[in-house]
């Protein structure tokens, strides 16, 4: 039986010695696509776009990911979504591009501790070390599509269609507890 999980109750899906696995709090997030010169958007929302797939960048509270050679997802404090919002709307006029508000499309569940890359390799197709920390990829997990946020060696962000996520969290729970029972 899947689990319940809500986007707006950040709770602990599994905590043991190989890995823990949580749902994060509520962020905001923006799918940005454009083409062409991007140095207006970088001004308008304050941070360098990353342009190489994989690639992340971070400022002035804005985390993205470029996911494709003209889009990136852009992570926001909920109190700034309509800022960058706005900032992005101004430049319609000479930058045609497509700016969609997801907040509420995805989860996000942080992974981490000792066999975290263990616990990814069960549903994952790559070789979850061909994602470099500080990188971060869209790929499929057991079916799904997730974003994968590598933050350090041993600690991920997996961010999931709410749809999905209950599946998810039984399958990394089990994958957990599987894990730490070899430890045992």
């Amino acid at each position: 039986m899947s689990k319940h999980i809500s986007s707006l109750a950040p709770s602990v899906v599994v905590d043991t010695a190989a890995a823990r696995v949580a749902v994060s709090q509520l962020i905001g997030r923006i799918s940005l696509r454009a083409r062409g010169d991007l140095a207006a958007v970088s001004k308008a929302i304050g941070l360098d776009l990353p342009t190489q797939i994989g690639t992340r960048a971070k400022a002035e509270g804005i985390e993205a990911a470029c996911l494709g050679p003209d889009e990136w997802t852009l992570l926001v404090s909920l109190e700034q979504i309509e800022k960058v919002e706005d900032a992005l709307a101004a430049l319609y006029p000479s930058l045609p591009h497509s700016m969609t508000e997801i907040t509420g499309r995805e989860v996000t569940f942080t992974i981490e501790g000792p066999q975290t890359p263990d616990l990814l390799s069960i549903g994952l197709a790559r070789d979850v070390n061909s994602i470099k920390v500080g990188q971060a990829r869209r790929t499929l997990f057991d079916g799904a599509t997730v974003t994968l946020w590598r933050d350090s060696e041993t600690s991920f962000r997996m961010d999931v269609w709410n749809s999905f996520a209950p599946f998810l969290a039984t399958t990394l729970e089990t994958g957990a507890k599987e894990l730490a029972a070899e430890l045992a």
